[in-house]
């Protein structure tokens, strides 16, 4: 190869929930462990909402998710694995021996044995308000997520979307906000149905077929009138703001990743029961992964980064068990216990 690297049994690409688990659950399976993320910060799409409840997660209470990210991160760092952060990696070079060398944008290598994808939706950019002039008001009261809650309290707000975000935000601040007015391209919302339904029984405002067309401001700094146009019979209508937060989507990019031959549509990975791709080693998680029996949840993210790590484990040594004992008889955590002041049976 021409240069020295350190060889690693398995590197996951990709840092939200199932990347996160897939390098705690390799520790398990005493794997040296590399987890490689694009951006800054671990937790992959759940960044984006840091103030919503996160209800859906076995065995765990109604939380905040930037409380259910600082739990993984702690978990994933349960083995100390290497984590490089703020590193994309764009290109594959199959070696002779069956390992791969990964090649990362900023030119750095990263040689393994195998390859899990837990790459989400790609490297996730909000789908811009198409409006001329929009991009000024992005450092006052144009938002393209919502942070914290307590800045629109009391405000008037103008949300723009109908996905699942833009629901769960109209949902939380319905409830601080003098008045919420959600505008929507369709009369059908994306959102989860009971979400909708919630937000429908709300005092939010409901306008659709609506679109965005104007933003006006009395201080060009600030928007603080909005033109939206209904789609059908072009009647406009203006709308008092004090803020506007659009979601119109998001958009993708799997940086050079889709030049690997792999078997993929524009958002997923084709892979079998056991989560392996088309390329030999190489498997996938969460929600990058699509197979039959697919279930789209964090808790669903966790399974498969198993089921993946399970299958690397075995490409390597196919001898190997088929899965980690479970933590309560798993020797791994021997040690971690006592720390906890854990008394195991075998001890006493």
């Amino acid at each position: 190869m021409g240069e020295q690297l350190e060889l690693f049994d398995v590197t996951i690409i990709g840092g939200g929930p199932a990347g996160m688990y897939a390098a705690f659950y390799s520790g398990m399976r005493d794997m040296k462990t590399k987890l490689i993320e694009a951006k800054e910060d671990l937790g992959g799409r759940m960044l984006i909402y840091p103030e919503k409840m996160i209800w859906d997660v076995g065995g765990v209470p109604p939380q905040l998710c930037e409380k259910l990210i600082a739990n993984l991160v702690q978990q994933a760092k349960t083995f100390d694995p290497t984590i490089v952060l703020g590193e994309a990696i764009i290109g594959l070079e199959p070696q002779e021996d069956g390992t791969y060398i990964l090649v990362a944008k900023s030119g750095r290598r990263h040689w393994t044995r195998t390859i899990i994808l837990a790459l989400g939706r790609g490297i996730l950019k909000m789908a811009k308000l198409e409006i001329e002039g929009a991009e000024r008001y992005e450092v006052t009261n144009l938002h393209y997520t919502v942070q914290e809650l307590e800045p629109f309290r009391g405000k008037h707000v103008l949300i723009s979307g109908g996905g699942d975000s833009a629901v769960d935000w109209a949902n939380e601040l319905v409830q601080i906000a003098a008045s919420v007015t959600v505008v929507h391209r369709r009369d059908v919302f994306g959102g989860h149905e009971r979400n909708v339904k919630r937000m429908k029984e709300s005092s939010a405002i409901i306008r659709t077929p609506y679109a965005v067309t104007q933003l006006q401001s009395s201080d060009k700094e600030t928007i603080d009138k909005v033109t939206i146009r209904h789609l059908e019979t072009d009647e406009t209508e203006q709308i008092d703001v004090d803020a506007i937060i659009v979601n119109h989507g998001l958009k993708a990019d799997f940086t050079g990743i889709k030049e690997w031959g792999l078997d993929m549509d524009e958002w997923n990975v084709f892979v079998s029961p056991r989560l392996a791709t088309n390329l030999p080693g190489i498997f996938a998680a969460g929600d990058f992964a699509s197979f039959d029996s697919k279930i789209t949840l964090i808790a669903g993210a966790f399974t498969d980064a198993a089921v993946a790590v399970n299958s690397a484990k075995l490409h390597i040594d196919p001898v190997a068990d088929r899965m980690a004992y479970v933590s309560s008889h798993n020797q791994r955590f021997k040690e971690k216990n006592k720390a906890l002041g854990v008394i195991d049976e075998d001890d006493e």
